[in-house]
């Protein structure tokens, strides 16, 4: 696995672009005690020949193009061409050693215009067109080749843009998706009230009443992106998809340890970092895990990717705080977001991430080395998680052990985390019936489905309980 630091030196990945030894061909710096074998004696890397460390023969990205290079880090050790090969080969790493695209998947690409979902919609079609060229070279064609669809969430209605400024910025999206090369991608554009209805004016209504009803900030926001989970779950089950494709980066996700960890959510986190979530009907995937958002940025102004940024909404509250931390740390030390999630990656993934195995291909395959890896027990040797009706995250404690002796408003109330409880769910009981009747069929269905369930264990292990007359012994 890579490091992600723009100050390493291991040559992470190098097996898969080169058979060269990086450790060995790096530019030794004579002359000066404190800098040789090229590090220099602050720790990071020295590079006066100005040549790439793994070619050995372009010039870095820092000599050719020094408005892109202002960041440093591996535009001091690469150039152009071997950055976008290291780059492009953690995203295929990821989406191979955990199986996330098959030949026979359609894929939906959730696309905000940022430069994280613009990397992870290119490097999803390089990876499409590349399998269209095999297609068309092979003479059996045996393996079909995946298709791909891009979804846009339209969340205007809780941030307002100018109009002018939003139709320019969705004809820029249109322009982006039409102009790759074929296969061709359907493009979405759905505003968030559809997930109500589809009759847009009611689901405005309703959407509009439901973030008034959530005072906190940073609740408020949380609960918008919950909401966009479920409206690419309605695109994607909708139109055929099977997987969906985030543009997560490390830097989102070091932000997001740092926020759960903060909220009280320390034991739903490790469901949310990994690669691979499948707690959702349709599975989400995270190729981009292991990449910065200075390198995605840096790949996005070398190559000319475009992005939107009319559509790029500054976060707010607690979750606001915390992304300027983490852009300071990153500043100081540019290893401290890879080390945020390097140690948050230790903790022990839920069972439900990973892909579901259907069938024995080399997906199937690919899962089991992950499973064992990971030490991932089967399906069916756990028991069920019980997750939160909000936010879908799992639940510490099985509902059947604190649904006891509660009324129904309290009884709602603790079928959500504790973070939903104290951010998005009105403190006073009497008004959780109002709130729940302002959430998406869809969230109502989980919060049914889980009551049915806790029900039903109940009565399974009715006989193990003690009744109140009881005194335990």
């Amino acid at each position: 696995m890579s490091c992600n630091s723009g100050t390493c030196e291991s040559g992470c990945y190098r097996e898969e672009y080169s058979g060269d030894d990086v450790r060995h061909n790096r530019p030794l710096v004579t002359g000066n005690s404190q800098e040789s074998n090229g590090v220099s004696s602050r720790g990071g890397y020295s590079n006066s020949h100005g040549l790439c460390i793994k070619c050995k023969v372009n010039e870095t990205i820092a000599s050719t193009h020094q408005s892109v290079a202002a960041g440093g880090g591996d535009s001091i050790r690469f150039c152009a061409d071997c950055f976008r090969s290291n780059l492009f080969g953690k995203f295929r790493f990821a989406v191979t050693s955990n199986a996330m695209i098959s030949p026979s998947d359609n894929v939906l690409v959730a696309f905000s215009g940022g430069p994280g979902s613009r990397v992870a919609l290119q490097f999803v079609h390089e990876m499409q067109h590349k399998s269209q060229k095999n297609f068309d070279a092979s003479r059996d064609r045996s393996l079909p080749v995946f298709g791909v669809g891009v979804a846009y969430i339209d969340e205007s209605i809780i941030f307002p843009i100018p109009s002018n400024d939003f139709d320019s910025g969705l004809d820029e999206m249109k322009l982006i998706v039409s102009s790759l090369a074929p296969p061709a991608k359907q493009f979405f554009v759905v505003p968030t009230e559809s997930i109500y209805s589809p009759d847009c004016a009611a689901g405005r209504d309703q959407l509009t009443k439901l973030a008034s009803a959530v005072n906190d900030v940073t609740g408020k926001e949380d609960l918008l992106e919950h909401l966009r989970m479920l409206s690419l779950q309605k695109i994607a089950t909708e139109n055929g998809y099977a997987k969906i494709v985030l543009g997560t980066c490390t830097s989102r996700i070091a932000c997001h340890v740092l926020e759960a960890t903060i909220k009280g959510q320390g034991f739903s986190l490790s469901a949310d970092i990994q690669y691979v979530d499948a707690r959702w009907e349709i599975p989400v995937m995270l190729p981009l895990r292991d990449c910065l958002s200075e390198e995605l940025n840096t790949l996005c102004s070398l190559d000319s990717l475009k992005t939107i940024e009319v559509f790029q909404q500054p976060r707010s509250g607690i979750n606001g705080l915390i992304a300027s931390f983490v852009k300071l740390l990153q500043h100081e030390n540019p290893s401290r977001e890879s080390t945020i999630v390097r140690t948050a990656g230790k903790l022990t993934p839920f069972c439900f991430n990973r892909i579901p195995e259907v069938g024995h291909d080399n997906g199937h395959l690919a899962s089991q080395r992950r499973q064992k890896k990971y030490n991932l027990k089967p399906n069916e040797s756990l028991p069920p998680e019980s997750f939160c009706i909000i936010c879908n995250s799992p639940l510490k404690k099985s509902g059947n052990t604190i649904f006891n002796d509660l009324d129904d408003g309290e009884t709602r109330a603790a079928a959500a985390c504790s973070s939903c409880q104290y951010q998005i769910l009105p403190r006073d009981l009497s008004s959780l019936e109002y709130f729940y009747s302002l959430l998406p069929q869809s969230m109502c269905a989980r919060a049914r489905d889980s009551s049915i369930s806790h029900e039903l264990l109940r009565d399974q292990i009715q006989d193990c309980l003690l009744s109140d007359s009881n005194d335990g012994t």
